[in-house]
């Protein structure tokens, strides 16, 4: 089985993170996956970033949820030449065009709550763009995945866990929240995962993902661990190592 490489925000190390700058460079290369972060806006439109707030990567300030789509349409993500932060249905169209697989994490807003709305705005545009079935959903929240669950028809739905979680509950853990919010992937840093992990979620019907694999060395870990996704800011360089 072939690992996928997934170009994390649009492959953050080379590109703008999150910008259609970065998805029209990254979806240029053989990457099967682009994977990227979604907000809503004041107005409930499904917008592309990864912070609750603009101040990291635009040139504005506040909580994304405090602006509409059209106030949002005059903030500028730093390094694009005066990109707006994309939304989901432009990022879509990006990915339906090429036939990729978009692998889509749902945030929470500021406060870690889920956004009420966020699932069906994002399957909605995700039906337009006639990309459910080609699309990869992850949260970090079991309820969001759970929604996800009930509505069905995506390629696969991924509950994603930060390192100290994971280390609290282990594996055995792991595997019945997984189970729980109906996810069918497990996704961890690529650090946190052994051979021993990897066997141990497959063993529970469970495909196994990971991220922050950046470099060569933690790039080269998650090939030899053959898990089914990587995503990774340097997609040409994973994509060299995987030969």
């Amino acid at each position: 089985m072939q690992t996928d490489i997934a170009s994390h925000r649009g492959g953050a190390f080379l590109w703008p993170e999150n910008s259609l700058l970065a998805f029209r460079e990254a979806l240029a290369l053989p990457a099967e996956q682009l994977e990227l972060d979604v907000h809503l806006s004041a107005d409930g439109e499904v917008v592309v970033i990864h912070d609750a707030t603009l101040d990291r990567t635009t040139d504005a300030r506040g909580p994304v949820r405090d602006r509409s789509l059209a106030a949002l349409r005059g903030v500028r993500v730093k390094g694009t030449g005066g990109e707006p932060p994309p939304t989901l249905a432009e990022a879509a169209a990006l990915v339906a065009a090429t036939g990729r697989i978009l692998r889509l994490e749902v945030k929470a807003d500021g406060e870690g709550r889920p956004y009420p709305g966020i699932v069906p705005a994002c399957l909605a545009v995700l039906d337009a763009a006639g990309l459910r079935g080609r699309t990869v959903a992850m949260s970090f929240q079991p309820l969001t995945m759970a929604e996800f669950a009930a509505a069905g028809g995506l390629l696969r739905r991924v509950l994603l866990l930060e390192a100290k979680p994971f280390r609290g509950m282990g594996l055995p853990g792991a595997v019945a929240l997984a189970r729980g919010c109906g996810a069918e992937e497990i996704g961890l840093p690529v650090g946190e995962l052994d051979a021993d992990a990897v066997a141990g979620f497959r063993a529970a019907g469970l495909a196994v993902g990971a991220w922050g694999a950046n470099d060569a060395a933690t790039i080269r870990h998650g090939l030899a661990l053959g898990l089914d996704a990587i995503a990774t800011d340097d997609p040409p360089l994973a994509l060299r190592l995987r030969g």
